[in-house]
């Protein structure tokens, strides 16, 4: 059966990723949006790189560019984005290129094609029925002139349904409660997996919820016709 899975925002949780990967199942008939955020805050976002770098070779991924990906990019030519990375978790993600235990480890460590995957991410991506970004998108505004703000920094709020009528599936938004936020018109997935919460996996056409944790935990829930998650 084919299947549209959403994954909200990693940041570096490998383990959490490994595990929802076991739960869901995921094969070459389904089609997996990543919605971007793959770095910072976690333990280990070079290994997150590096899953989803091999799972294009073997998966039909659509990976997504997140505001954190956006400022470890440009902090190799704008100090004062260097900066500002670094206060919003870039020291967690410089930690885990380094080769030696310990070391804070620094840009020379990130391999090209780490570099190459961060620059060929997608700004959004469409199905029949839902489109995917990172963070929001202007209701009457067609998806390729949205304003960089809105795809990557804009918070959720509540969004009412774009022009194109279809659902908006984001992240961005920390839900720390653990569970999807949806008003029917658009739904976040972003359930603060570096935090204390959970990976979430969406089935857009189902809207089954499968979650994991860095502990390696699992649960599954389902979104109803209302946005609750039972």
């Amino acid at each position: 059966m084919t299947r549209t899975l959403a994954i909200g925002d990693i940041h570096g949780c490998i383990n959490a990723l490994q595990t929802l990967e076991r739960f869901v199942g995921f094969n070459r008939a389904d089609t997996i949006v990543t919605l971007g955020d793959y770095v910072d805050r976690g333990p280990d976002s070079c290994a997150v790189i590096d899953w989803l770098i091999q799972a294009q070779s073997k998966l039909s991924l659509k990976a997504l560019r997140g505001n954190h990906d956006i400022m470890m990019l440009d902090s190799r030519t704008k100090p004062d984005c260097m900066r500002d990375w670094m206060a919003a978790g870039g020291e967690s993600t410089l930690r885990s290129y380094s080769p030696f235990d310990g070391d804070a480890g620094s840009l020379v460590d990130i391999p090209d094609s780490h570099w190459d995957f961060l620059e060929q991410l997608l700004p959004y991506y469409e199905s029949e029925t839902h489109f995917f970004v990172h963070a929001n998108a202007v209701p009457d505004i067609p998806l390729a002139e949205q304003p960089a703000f809105y795809l990557y920094w804009q918070d959720f709020g509540d969004p009412c349904r774009h022009d194109c009528g279809k659902i908006m599936v984001c992240g961005h938004t920390t839900q720390k409660s653990g569970i999807p936020r949806s008003n029917g018109d658009a739904v976040c997935i972003d359930t603060f997996a570096y935090g204390d919460g959970w990976l979430s996996c969406m089935d857009v056409g189902t809207g089954t919820v499968w979650q994991s944790n860095e502990n390696g935990d699992t649960r599954e829930l389902q979104l109803n016709e209302n946005g609750i998650a039972t």
